[in-house]
């Protein structure tokens, strides 16, 4: 199938998205809350099928969320394919797969002879009703992957796409309650007061993807009602080249290829550059190459058929546009701008590490280079920042990987190359402080909407073994109980 398609699914403007009620959203959050309650969703059978069916929207409507996705973020089809929905669909069978596995009860095997016939076991329940937030970056996946988690641990979810993706947004909602059983699973459409309706409802489990500012609002709204929630958000991610990494065209391909996915928009995505003064000239030169490797001649990035995608939003591509205009750094490539639309690749050096550039994650296609002195400097600027989502580093040492995980703090670390980390759906995802807070993927957003509830069945044939914990209390009694004493703790 040749990717320029004729596009079929038109664009929908914002000014033309149906916004959900906030009667519809209490309707909603009513019959899901009815479905859960009579435990429909909780048998595995049930579970399966509508993976399954998850599973064939995506493979029929590949194509429609291409065209959404063209539409709504001018988006190549070939980055949906590749980081949404074929992902999306190898997630969903790996969770069908598993589903079994992941459900059955887990033993607790217990020390004491005499507690081990109390068949000590781990239940893994559903959490209730759960909401998910989505952003507009990577809006199938990050819509999707949290609802497969859901579907199987047998949770009913309410889906809250972004506004700022009208297209997708009304395709999602259309397509959902014609694959899925609409009593478990429903999309509210709107913006922040629907959103602000949303989350003052008492829900089991919140699952947020966005930025800092609005992750401490939703967890403001989940702590009112005391709900659990995972925050998956962003930072200023750094990719470090060692001093070892001699390839510099090969690393120079992988930062870029990262950087550009979605123009930059990505919360995984390097923001910055740490490069050793000797290597950043000829690094340089290797981003030039890469970059002409990806936009040949007649492909200009901005213009050409296969444009970078566009930033999402008119006041988010002036921010960028006053970063480039307030930055004291260098424009040793692109720097073009197109309008409110889009702006180049663009490569930036001799920024200092108080740059504007260096403040708040960046997410466009901006890529500011640090030179340092060595290794130890670079692993002070990346620690002089919150915590990242992701540090990516370059080196052909094993002992720097090991340095970078005894000295530097991040949600993951990736090894000589960007974003593939993603691909890795068995490990499990997720930042720390401003990056986040909760795992997911795979089984670990299984575990996300699930309940491990603890059970033990204590024998009355035991009884004689606890007449001592009875009152009357006695001297005997407490001797008997004075366990603590008894125990040998070595002295070192």
């Amino acid at each position: 199938m040749p990717f320029d398609l004729p596009q079929k699914v038109m664009p929908v403007p914002a000014a033309s998205l149906k916004f959900t009620t906030n009667e519809e959203i209490d309707e909603n959050y009513a019959r899901l809350t009815a479905t859960f309650k009579s435990g429909e969703t909780r048998s595995l059978p049930y579970r399966r099928k509508q993976l399954l069916q998850l599973a064939r929207m995506l493979q029929d409507n590949h194509t429609a969320f291409e065209d959404a996705l063209l539409a709504d973020l001018n988006r190549p089809r070939m980055e949906t394919t590749v980081s949404e929905v074929a992902h999306l669909i190898t997630s969903v069978m790996y969770a069908v797969e598993n589903l079994e596995s992941w459900a059955a009860p887990d033993p607790c095997p217990t020390k004491e002879a005499w507690r081990s016939s109390w068949g000590a076991t781990l239940y893994k329940e559903p959490k209730g009703v759960v909401l998910i937030i989505s952003p507009w970056n990577y809006p199938l996946v990050l819509t999707v992957n949290p609802l497969i988690g859901a579907i199987a641990a047998g949770c009913p979810a309410v889906l809250k796409p972004s506004e700022l993706v009208p297209t997708f947004c009304e395709l999602i909602a259309s397509l959902i309650p014609k694959y899925l059983d609409p009593n478990a699973y429903a999309v509210i459409k709107g913006g922040v007061p629907e959103t602000t309706h949303a989350l003052a409802l008492r829900w089991d489990h919140i699952f947020y993807t966005g930025n800092s500012r609005v992750g401490r609002i939703v967890a403001t709204a989940a702590g009112k009602n005391l709900t659990p929630l995972t925050l998956e958000l962003g930072g200023k991610s750094a990719a470090v080249v060692a001093d070892d990494c001699d390839d510099l065209d090969v690393v120079a391909k992988r930062i870029l290829y990262g950087k550009l996915q979605n123009g930059g928009q990505l919360c995984v995505a390097p923001d910055y550059a740490l490069v050793p003064k000797a290597k950043v000239d000829a690094f340089v030169e290797s981003l030039k190459k890469a970059h002409e490797d990806f936009f040949p001649e007649g492909d200009h990035p901005l213009s050409g058929p296969r444009p970078i995608s566009d930033i999402v939003h008119p006041t988010h591509h002036a921010h960028l546009v006053d970063l480039l205009h307030r930055t004291k750094g260098k424009v040793v490539f692109g720097g073009q701008i197109h309008k409110d639309k889009s702006i180049a690749p663009t490569i930036l050096t001799d920024v200092p590490v108080d740059d504007v550039l260096m403040g708040e994650e960046i997410f466009g296609p901006i890529l500011p280079i640090l030179a340092v002195d060595d290794i130890d400097e670079a692993i002070r600027v990346i620690n002089s920042k919150p915590i990242p989502l992701v540090i990516y580093l370059f080196t052909t040492q094993d002992e720097l990987k090991h340095k970078f995980l005894r000295e530097t703090r991040s949600g993951q670390l990736v090894v000589n190359d960007t974003i593939m980390q993603l691909c890795v759906h068995e490990m499990p995802f997720g930042g720390q402080g401003e990056s986040g807070y909760g795992m997911w993927f795979g089984k670990t957003t299984f575990d996300v909407f699930t309940h491990r509830r603890g059970c033990i069945t204590v024998p009355f044939s035991d009884e004689p073994f606890f007449q001592g914990r009875y009152r009357p209390y006695t001297e005997d009694k407490y001797q008997a109980a004075c366990a603590p004493g008894k125990v040998k703790i070595p002295d070192e």
